[in-house]
């Protein structure tokens, strides 16, 4: 039976969240509704707008050979604030997809297409969240706020990508990989080579993953007149993938080059192993590519909170030595 777009899942259960996740299983009820909003019940997202502000933060540190307590503010303030304005973002692109999410099987059961929160209270709570995380970049240097502010534009921006553009992933990676801009500016208060390079990376890194990700919706987007880079690519899309993967470890090994040229050989070698094993991390997930397996899809992308996470644990080493 066709399920109705006006009819939520069981308890108000997204359908794509994480199976027994924090949000369904202990949340107050009164707050769930807005938490799905926010994704709070599919933490990846999250994860995926702080890994570049943690490179960029690292690769600052390698770079000017110094850390502070201010440092440990910077990873729990991007931290918080990849969480607030990550909700805040999908709060927008769920008011501005309201009447294209009840159309596609996996977005239906949305809290605005479900009728779970009114768009009233959807614009109140996008405005509180971001209100809050506007609060904790006014700790950081004025370089990073004014980048914070700035970085309004792509978010804005983004929902609309795929109404007129073939490559709405583009601008996601743009809105999601700014902190790493943003938070070597907190350590450093300054722009440079490093970060630009380290963001282009992760833009790359951005195009793949999502690619991954949009296959899940080919079907759906197409009905609808949706476009995204899976249905620009089709067939083609593993050639791209490995495209995407190779730019994203130069770039990102060139950004740790610039970084560390000025520190001895080991942590220069350590540190360009952070690169080295995320390429092998996206091979390991191209390898199991399956565009027509959703649940593969899924898991694919969210896997990459692990690749994230691998360079860090090569920076760490390379500022040890």
């Amino acid at each position: 039976m066709t399920q109705n777009p006006q009819t939520p899942e069981p308890n108000g259960t997204v359908a794509d969240a994480v199976k027994d996740n924090w949000v369904d299983r202990f949340a107050p009820k009164p707050t769930r509704p807005y938490l799905r909003l926010s994704r709070a019940d599919r933490p990846i997202g999250t994860w995926l707008l702080y890994l570049p502000c943690l490179w960029g933060l690292s690769l600052a540190v390698l770079a000017t050979d110094s850390a502070s307590g201010h440092d440990l503010w910077t990873v729990l303030g991007c931290g918080i604030g990849a969480f607030l304005m990550r909700g805040a973002g999908c709060t927008w692109n769920d008011i501005t997809d309201r009447h294209i999410d009840g159309s596609v099987a996996r977005t239906r059961s949305r809290p605005i297409p479900s009728g779970q929160v009114s768009l009233r209270g959807a614009v109140a709570w996008m405005v509180i969240q971001a209100l809050v995380a506007f609060a904790i970049l006014l700790t950081f240097y004025s370089t990073a706020v004014i980048l914070g502010i700035v970085a309004l534009l792509p978010v804005a921006i983004y929902p609309f990508a795929k109404r007129f553009t073939w490559w709405p992933q583009v601008f996601l990676g743009i809105a999601f990989n700014w902190g790493a801009l943003l938070a070597w500016a907190a350590h450093t208060n300054s722009i440079g080579p490093v970060p630009i390079v380290l963001y282009l990376a992760g833009i790359s890194w951005t195009l793949f993953y999502d690619t991954i990700y949009a296959h899940q919706d080919v079907e759906d987007d197409a009905l609808i007149g949706v476009k995204s880079t899976a249905r620009l690519f089709g067939d083609q899309t593993r050639l791209w993938l490995r495209f995407f993967l190779t730019v994203t470890v130069l770039l990102f090994g060139f950004a740790v080059v610039l970084a560390t040229h000025e520190r001895s050989i080991l942590s220069l070698v350590l540190a360009i192993g952070g690169p080295w094993a995320l390429g092998w991390h996206l091979t390991w997930q191209l390898a199991r590519f399956d565009p027509d397996d959703n649940d593969s899809l899924l898991r694919l992308f969210r896997s990459n909170r692990d690749a994230g996470l691998i360079p860090l644990l090569f920076f760490a080493l390379a500022l040890l030595v």
